[in-house]
């Protein structure tokens, strides 16, 4: 599934605690880890100084690649090394396209103070220009648990729904892991009771997971299905995460259009910023 996996890195301390995660499934997978670091051109406090501060920032990320490069090789997985100048989340974005990845893994934290990198709303930029998938991993907290136990999809039965569903089912069934389908009903701010359409989008929300557990058994994939009225589409997606031991959600990155829409990329991004456990984001054709 994954042959390609792009780690971008800042050597901090969110990436450090990430790296074993991603090494976990690149090995797995037989994958190659192409490690990145970043030298942020586009601050005042680097270009105006001139040349001589670029070549120092080049320097540290050589030595940042190498140690990742180090600890990928003691786990018996290939690496391809690089260090850009440039936007961090441009040169992401465009290293991934132009190397054809499978997968950019990243956390949500990068280092602290001035210097600081890999920011969530870096990852958040990455997350809603990206053309393949992003894991994106908290460093803080419990570390991410691999193989995957439990995935969780939140869908809404969207044509960009489905590519998540699709790659959650997938992943599901190379660790053995059970996939719980999830639709929030997002009723916003006037409730349930006040809300007349509220059955309407129930039935919705119920034909979009049992399309998604649907998908699971055929592949063999053992399923939970679950339906939830909430303020917020987002606010379900955490409450399903405290009650259950899910080890990875997959969502898409855009969803339906009008009303009923569910999976937006603001959605993605916030539930990128706040889940406990990692996030993939399934990008659709055409994303931005």
């Amino acid at each position: 599934m994954f042959d390609r996996i792009l780690f971008p890195t800042d050597g901090g301390e969110g990436a450090e605690a990430t790296l074993d995660h991603v090494l976990d499934l690149a090995a797995d997978h037989g994958a190659t880890l192409h490690v990145l670091n970043v030298a942020d051109t586009t601050h005042d406090s680097v270009t105006r100084v001139g040349r001589d501060v670029v070549d120092v920032l080049e320097e540290e990320g050589e030595g940042v690649v190498d140690a990742a490069a180090e600890r990928a090789a003691d786990r018996g997985v290939e690496t391809v090394t690089a260090v850009l100048q440039g936007g961090v989340a441009e040169t992401i974005v465009a290293y991934a396209t132009e190397r054809e990845v499978d997968l950019v893994a990243m956390p949500t934290r990068g280092r602290t103070g001035l210097d600081r990198l890999l920011l969530g709303s870096t990852t958040e930029r990455v997350v809603r220009r990206s053309t393949v998938p992003v894991l994106s991993l908290r460093p803080d907290g419990e570390p991410a648990r691999y193989p995957y136990r439990n995935v969780l999809v939140p869908t809404d039965g969207s044509e960009r729904a489905g590519d998540a569903v699709d790659r959650a089912v997938a992943l599901a069934a190379r660790s053995g892991a059970t996939l719980h389908a999830l639709s929030v009903v997002d009723v916003g701010s006037v409730g349930a009771e006040a809300y007349s359409g509220t059955d309407a989008l129930v039935s919705a929300a119920e034909e979009a997971v049992a399309e998604a557990a649907a998908v699971a058994e055929a592949a063999g994939v053992e399923t939970v299905e679950h339906v939830e009225v909430g303020s917020s589409a987002v606010n379900g997606i955490r409450a399903y995460l405290a009650d259950r031991d899910v080890d990875l959600v997959v969502m898409g990155t855009r969803g339906l259009t009008g009303v009923e829409r569910y999976l937006l990329g603001s959605v993605a991004e916030r539930t990128v910023r706040t889940s406990p456990v990692p996030v993939l984001t399934v990008p659709g054709d055409g994303s931005e």
